[in-house]
């Protein structure tokens, strides 16, 4: 594998820079004197934020892109063999790297790398502990997955030697890297395009685990079926959070205010010091009961930093989430406007069970599934979870880095849910998103809420009617 000597800047290309970790790892670079160049599809704010930094970003992806006077490329699960950019790496003999690879060579560079995974809730998760390392003034490198407001962005440059990164198990992306605090939040079956079962998803968490050194710490859930199957034979130290006491943090009496947001009490079941209170009241700034889960994580970390309490409590409440996750983009006609990146059966249902708990009188949901794979692994769950909502939309199905080769469609998701019960609508292509915005402005009343739901481009619809 190629080797960075980040002493020694060079020219590096970002196949798809204006991804949401390519464009964070190409910022890092650039503050480090590197030559940065790349390419995507469509300009962005993350690709324009670049190009004002001094990189140099061709928009369509060409093999007269690439020139023998690049060092070196780095390149995403989603470029494929026969990507003409990829044909010219090859034919011209250029060194290069994952994306996964690069980061895995970043982490080096300091002397604390923090990795945050899970199936859910890395950027949720992320963003809580950016926002205690920050108030706490210990001047981190961040890498988020989202774009977290209290940074402007999803990376920040700091000049401590602490970074924090999610770690994604997608093509086992994290088991390139060299953490030396990992954080395991959940383990679902999902990535089946890539994973054979959720017996081989075990087994790859597991492998990230043990990346650990003797002296490196594990914060795993222990509500996740089979956790022994990760924490097994690891040499390093393991906390564990979740429901039972006899986990090292736990919690109890949790309630949510008119606008979804958690108070629970945590209970500490370890500590002899009595560095910190035993059992202790927390709110949060971010909605749902997903991220109380999250937040023992966040807490269980900042205690092994041995972050002050009361700098832990400020951080929580002041933490309200990153973009597009339960994030209220505005309201038209009388009618709130939410936007989630929900796009996994666990997801959904913990998107519309925070709703339920968010003033509303109808509950519409436009859900636009993700990926052909992964709905047909989980058409009658994800039927199952989008039932919560009183009524569903449906547009075409995101095909992201897929074809349709599987003959599924948004249409079997509408049958299902119909069987539940639920009203569902289909709007296919070629306009599927103007008529389901006509459709809400026709049907939608004040004082409903609307959650455009998805991994992929849903988002626009919310956008779109608010600029009406």
């Amino acid at each position: 594998m190629y080797q960075i000597n980040f002493n020694h800047p060079i020219h590096v290309y970002f196949m798809g820079i204006g991804g949401i970790s390519m464009s964070g790892l190409a910022e890092i670079l650039l503050t480090e004197d590197f030559t940065v160049s790349g390419s995507d599809i469509k300009e962005s704010p993350l690709t324009r934020s670049l190009a004002a930094k001094g990189a140099v970003i061709y928009y369509g992806q060409c093999a007269e892109n690439l020139s023998e006077d690049i060092d070196l490329v780095v390149y995403t699960s989603a470029i494929r063999p026969d990507n003409p950019e990829y044909i010219a790496m090859k034919n011209l003999g250029l060194n290069s790297l994952s994306r996964a690879e690069l980061l895995g060579q970043i982490m080096k560079n300091y002397r604390l790398p923090i990795a945050i995974s899970g199936t859910h809730g890395k950027t949720s998760t992320t963003g809580m502990v950016s926002e205690i390392l920050l108030q706490a003034g210990l001047d981190p490198t961040l890498s988020i997955g989202g774009i977290l407001n209290e940074i402007g962005g999803n990376i920040r440059i700091g000049k401590s030697d602490i970074f924090v990164t999610e770690a994604c198990e997608y093509t086992n992306s994290f088991l390139s890297f060299f953490p030396k605090i990992s954080i395991v939040l959940n383990i679902e079956a999902d990535h089946l395009d890539f994973f054979k079962d959720i017996e081989d998803i075990r087994q790859s968490f597991h492998r990230f685990a043990a990346l650990l050194p003797e002296d490196g710490t594990l914060i795993i859930n222990d509500d996740i079926e089979n956790v022994a199957s990760v924490t097994d034979g690891l040499s390093c130290r393991i906390i564990t959070y979740g429901t039972s006491s006899a986990c090292d943090y736990s919690l109890s009496d949790i309630t949510f205010d008119n606008l979804a947001r958690a108070s629970f009490t945590l209970h500490r079941n370890h500590d002899k010091s009595q560095q910190y209170p035993s059992a202790e009241s927390f709110t949060l700034g971010s909605k749902g009961e997903h991220n109380v889960y999250n937040a023992l994580a966040a807490i269980a970390l900042a205690d092994l930093l041995g972050i002050e309490s009361g700098i832990v409590h400020r951080s929580l409440e002041l933490y309200t989430g990153t973009q597009r996750r339960f994030e209220e983009k505005g309201c038209k006609n009388g009618i709130t406007i939410i936007d989630d990146y929900a796009h996994h059966p666990t997801e959904i249902t913990a998107t519309l069970k925070t709703a339920r708990n968010y003033p509303h009188r109808m509950i519409w949901c436009v859900f636009q599934p993700h990926t052909y794979t992964r709905t047909k692994a989980f058409l009658s769950d994800f039927a199952v979870a989008l039932s919560l909502a009183d009524k569903v939309l449906l547009p075409d199905i995101y095909a992201a880095r897929e074809k349709d080769t599987l003959g599924i469609s948004s249409m079997d998701l509408q049958d299902a849910l119909r069987n539940l019960g639920t009203e569902c609508l289909y709007f296919p292509t070629p306009n599927g998103f103007g008529e389901i915005e006509k459709y809400i402005l026709k049907n939608c009343e004040e004082n409903d809420l609307l959650i455009t739901m998805g991994a992929g481009d849903v988002v626009k619809i919310g956008e779109n009617l608010l600029a009406k």
